[in-house]
């Protein structure tokens, strides 16, 4: 909301702040893997988060970075996945990370919403949630979609080698998460000296 001045009246916008989009399957938590996809898990017994990129989510959010995590969730929209059992698996994922948020579409790819990855719905509307600068604001995924939405709003891209990368633009290929956080870590080191 910003800080109140009370001799003006005058109510003075708070900073915009850096964000970092991280894709929830395959990144924070383990997914299984399909023919030509990765399948998400649709139950709490079959949740399991991704103890290795605690520390690495740590290290962001001691960079200053609002940390959010995105995902594409059709099974709600199919009736493959209650709500209930996603937020029993969010709740997890928030005390795991101690994320700022975490944000869902839940349409099916038929469905013509702004919201589904490669769309930038989700980075928009955090955007303006969390007062995030887009154009200074970080992409972390494994998966094409996730680059095409970062790149339609301004935001870099930084992906972690996998069968779902494709040919798309991204701004970073890594092999592992650690090394992807890395390279993140030394150009938001480069921006700030180049800003100040």
């Amino acid at each position: 909301m910003g800080e109140f001045n009370e001799e003006t009246g005058v109510r003075r916008a708070g900073r915009i702040r850096q964000g970092v989009f991280i894709e929830r399957d395959g990144i924070l938590n383990h997914a299984r893997i399909g023919i030509h996809s990765q399948i998400s898990p649709s139950t709490m017994e079959e949740f399991r988060v991704n103890e290795a990129a605690v520390p690495l989510v740590k290290r962001l959010k001691n960079a200053g970075l609002v940390v959010i995590a995105t995902t594409n969730q059709p099974g709600l929209t199919r009736g493959h996945q209650s709500r209930r059992e996603l937020d029993r698996m969010h709740a997890l994922l928030q005390a795991t990370f101690d994320l700022e948020d975490i944000l869902v579409c839940p349409h099916d790819e038929a469905h013509p919403c702004f919201c589904r990855r490669p769309k930038p719905g989700l980075l928009v509307e955090a955007s303006f949630k969390w007062r995030l600068n887009l154009d200074r604001s970080y992409v972390i995924s494994d998966k094409w979609q996730d680059a095409e939405a970062a790149r339609a709003v301004g935001c870099t891209s930084l992906l972690m080698e996998s069968p779902w990368v494709g040919r798309v633009h991204r701004d970073f290929l890594g092999p592992t998460l650690a090394s992807v956080v890395e390279k993140l870590l030394q150009i938001q080191i480069a921006q700030r000296l180049m800003m100040a």
